[in-house]
Order: C-alpha cells, then sequence, then structure tokens
C-alpha cells in the first residue's frame, strides 16, 4: 500500500530521499540488533556458568551446615557464628553499553583480621569451616550473578525493541515508499506521455491550418 500524496517531481525527490535514509537507518537498526544478539548470548552462557556456581557453593554451604548442627549443640553453632569477622559493602553505578544503562556492582570485603572465621577452632567442627568458606566463596559470584541477569534483562528489553524498529523499517515503511514512488513515477510517466500527445496534436492542427491557409 502507498502512501497518499501529489505526485508531483518535488514530492518524488522528496520521498526518494526519506527513501534513502530509511535504508541507511535500517542497516543501522540491523547492525545494532545483530551485536545486542551477540553480547546477549555471551551473557547468557556466562548467566548460566555463574547461576551453576552460585548453587553449587550454596549447596555445599548447606551441606557443611546441616553436618555441622549434627555434630554441634544449637547454642554452640549460633553462638560461634554470631560475631562475623568480615564486613561487606556492596557498591553500584552504571556503564554505557551500546546505548544501554547497564548496572556494575563492585564487593568490598574489610576483613581486619585476616581471616573469615568468626571463631576458635577448639569448640567448632571442620563441617562448619568448610560451610563458611563455601558461602564466601558464593557472595562474590552472587553480586556477578545479579549484575549480569539485570544487564541480561536489560539487553532483552532492548533487542525486542530494536527488533520492532527493524521489523516496522524492512516491512512497512520501506515498501510503501517504494511502492509510492513507483505510483508517483508512473503518474508523471503517464501525465508526460499526455502531454506529448497533446503537443503533437496541437502541432498537427497547426500545420493543417498552415497548410489550408
Amino acid at each position: 500500500m502507498e502512501i497518499r500524496v501529489n505526485p508531483t517531481r518535488m514530492e518524488l525527490l522528496r520521498l526518494k530521499k526519506r527513501l534513502r535514509v530509511a535504508i541507511r537507518g535500517h542497516k543501522l537498526l540491523k547492525d545494532k540488533f545483530d551485536e545486542l544478539m551477540k553480547s546477549f548470548m555471551k551473557l547468557v552462557e556466562e548467566n548460566r556458568r555463574l547461576r551453576q556456581e552460585v548453587e553449587s557453593h550454596l549447596s555445599g554451604s548447606m551441606q557443611g551446615f546441616m553436618m555441622a548442627r549434627a555434630i554441634m549443640s544449637k547454642d554452640a553453632l549460633e553462638n560461634a557464628i554470631f560475631f562475623p569477622k568480615v564486613k561487606a559493602e556492596i557498591t553500584a553505578k552504571v556503564k554505557h553499553t551500546m546505548s544501554i544503562e547497564v548496572p556494575v556492582f563492585n564487593l568490598q570485603e574489610q576483613d581486619v583480621t585476616g581471616a573469615i572465621y568468626p571463631y576458635g577452632f577448639a569448640q567448632t567442627s571442620g563441617e562448619l569451616d568448610q560451610a563458611i568458606r563455601s558461602l564466601s566463596d558464593s557472595l562474590k559470584s552472587l553480586i556477578e550473578l545479579a549484575q549480569v541477569e539485570k544487564t541480561v534483562e536489560l539487553l532483552a528489553a532492548e533487542i525486542e525493541k530494536t527488533r520492532r524498529r527493524v521489523n516496522a523499517l524492512e516491512y512497512v515503511m520501506i515498501p510503501q515508499l517504494k511502492a509510492t514512488i513507483k505510483y508517483i513515477s508512473m503518474k508523471l510517466d503517464e501525465n508526460e506521455r499526455s502531454n506529448l500527445a497533446r503537443l503533437m496534436k496541437i502541432k498537427d492542427i497547426v500545420r493543417s491550418a498552415e497548410w489550408s491557409g
């Protein structure tokens, strides 16, 4: 379906310019879409790896706590972990990736004692040490996972928006512009043939008048 316009040469030139801009815009958006998809697939794979890593650490930590609880009394276990020795602080900022603002999380751990265990080893079990170590190891991966998952979510939204724009140009605007340009060109050619026919007819009338005179 063509765009309804006046079939003039000025309108034809204007539409051809719009078509060139639309084709160039479509190429740029298609390139952006392809790059977004590449980044998205890489992040999906990274997200899968981090999730497996986090689940492994948390599973190991949970098993360690359960074993420690089976060996130690409830009060002894709670007293051992009541006062943590490591202070964790998370800061957040944003960075721009392909015109998208994505989060960047930074984990800062302050360990004044040089050890992650908030207890002595005399009254605790090795299973508790294992649980604390696994839990500590999972923290950095958890922060990275949160950052990657949010970035994946933002990329998915941008991919969908870019896909709609690409499709609108490719299947709606560009075909409409081409159809309208073709329509105007045909109308101009038709008008030119009509004008030529009228000129020839006038020329014949003038010649007939000259001969009869």
